[in-house]
């Protein structure tokens, strides 16, 4: 049996409401929708989301960036339909890092690996 993952949506825009609707039909999700203005934070905390997704015309993502700081483990994704784009931010730490170590984070976040999506690659730009 997967884990459920939690996913918070943020805000009620057309692209989140679709994106809940198809995101209610998987098992493996837990979805919750928290309306903007992000004042509630001890209800984020307690939600304790995996994922929070919020759509990037509608809301200032530093409202969310926060977050990452109380969750390093938190998944922020901000989407913009107008122009079809997905961003996707994560906090990693990394303690007594060596300058070599350094430079493996720095070669394995840049290369140029795609993202799966129903079979088609997708490339980060």
């Amino acid at each position: 049996m997967e884990t459920s993952k939690r996913i918070l949506l943020y805000g009620n825009s057309l692209i989140l409401g679709a994106i809940k609707d198809r995101l209610c039909r998987c098992p493996q999700f837990e979805v919750t929708t928290l309306l903007a203005p992000l004042e509630e934070m001890e209800k984020v905390d307690s939600l304790k989301p995996d994922i929070l997704l919020f759509d990037l015309e509608a809301t200032r993502p530093e409202a969310v960036f926060s977050l990452l700081e109380s969750d390093p483990n938190l998944q922020v994704i901000g989407i913009s339909p107008d122009i079809n784009l997905v961003k996707v931010w994560s906090i990693r730490e990394l303690h007594e890092v060596s300058m070599g170590d350094l430079f493996e984070v720095i070669k394995s976040e840049a290369k140029d690996s795609p993202v799966k999506t129903n079979g088609d690659e997708v490339r980060p730009h």
